[in-house]
């Protein structure tokens, strides 16, 4: 995967748009269902439409290719400890002012339409994945739902292969998109990012999709965990992590739920640090939801990421950054009083 992509590498045929009159198409991947003129983009900027086709043009342009642990996910109750390989194609269909990724989900907005990235075949990612010791392949950094196509053939072949599929989403999903990948996919790690608000003045995009999204996700047999970046004076408020608290435990109180802290970055440089109180403060709205597990995310000197049994309260997995310490599961039970804690062990 060390070959430059050539310039006239072959576009791919999108999945999931309509053609209409005049050579428009309606993309029906992302929420935004954008209908595209010939010759033009969608909000994603990494699909278009030629001639009244819409085509992929981020089908294997890897702009990333890593192995992480797979709490960098952050996925807490999915194979513990193991590794998963992570790539990513340049694009999003959000414009998050927040973005630790911008440098590559934006790219094309920020450099004029232009989509860089390295070839890679779907079955290429897959070699790469086992000869890397991965359980799993993470499809993540920016949004996969925006490379959808070249992410199902990989998970695929994965999945013949005995490898794990795992999305990070934003969860801007279509219920036809969803339905898509869903029979293909293990893991779904969906930011809920805050209300309503906060998803048109942050983010260019609405609350109501992602919600939908986590649901279909849940029903369809996919590991969901939920992460909600609390942002000081944006999407902290007890209000506004009460009602995504409540909506989780609304699907399923086992549905983690990271509460994870705020650094600036992007286009939010004069912002704050997340307070540890404020963490704190999350972390006991979602117990008191309700929820069996919620942690702690950017909080490495705290004890907020450790898993402890909703029966008898001890600790069975002990967590310090992504690294496990301890782990005393035995088939995802507990040692003490046999509870089958809920994941992917």
């Amino acid at each position: 995967m060390k070959e430059e992509l050539p310039k006239e590498a072959p576009l791919k045929e999108a999945i999931l748009y309509e053609k209409s009159e005049g050579n428009k198409v309606k993309c029906n991947l992302c929420a935004h269902r954008c209908v595209i003129n010939e010759g033009k983009r969608g909000i994603c900027g990494v699909r278009e439409n030629h001639g009244g086709t819409l085509y992929s043009l981020v089908y294997g342009r890897l702009v990333a290719a890593n192995v992480d642990p797979i709490e960098k996910k952050p996925l807490f109750h999915f194979l513990p400890g193991s590794r998963s390989f992570s790539i990513a194609t340049a694009g999003c269909n959000f414009r998050c002012l927040h973005c630790q990724n911008a440098s590559i989900s934006q790219y094309p907005l920020e450099h004029r339409g232009e989509v860089d990235g390295q070839l890679a075949t779907a079955g290429e990612v897959v070699d790469a994945a086992f000869k890397s010791g991965c359980e799993s392949i993470s499809y993540t950094y920016t949004e996969p739902t925006i490379f959808m196509e070249f992410a199902a053939d990989c998970a695929r072949i994965a999945r013949h292969r005995g490898l794990r599929n795992v999305f990070v989403s934003n969860g801007f999903m279509t219920p036809e998109s969803a339905a898509y990948i869903i029979p293909i996919l293990d893991g779904n790690n969906v930011d809920l990012k805050g209300d309503e608000d906060f998803y048109k003045r942050v983010c260019a995009g609405k609350a109501d999709p992602v919600m939908d999204t986590i649901r279909a996700m849940h029903e369809g047999g996919v590991w969901v965990e939920v992460t909600t970046l609390v942002i000081p004076g944006m999407n902290d408020s007890d209000e506004v992590l009460r009602g995504i608290a409540k909506f989780i435990a609304s699907v399923d109180t086992s549905i983690p739920w990271h509460v994870t802290r705020f650094h600036a970055t992007y286009k939010m440089t004069g912002k704050p640090t997340t307070p540890t109180d404020t963490l704190i403060k999350a972390r006991q709205i979602g117990l008191d939801a309700g929820l069996k597990y919620v942690y702690l995310g950017n909080t490495p000197d705290e004890t907020g990421e450790d898993t402890h049994c909703p029966s008898c309260k001890r600790m069975v997995i002990m967590r310090r950054g992504f690294t496990i310490i301890k782990n005393e599961l035995s088939d995802g039970r507990c040692p003490n009083c046999g509870y089958r804690i809920e994941g992917v062990w």
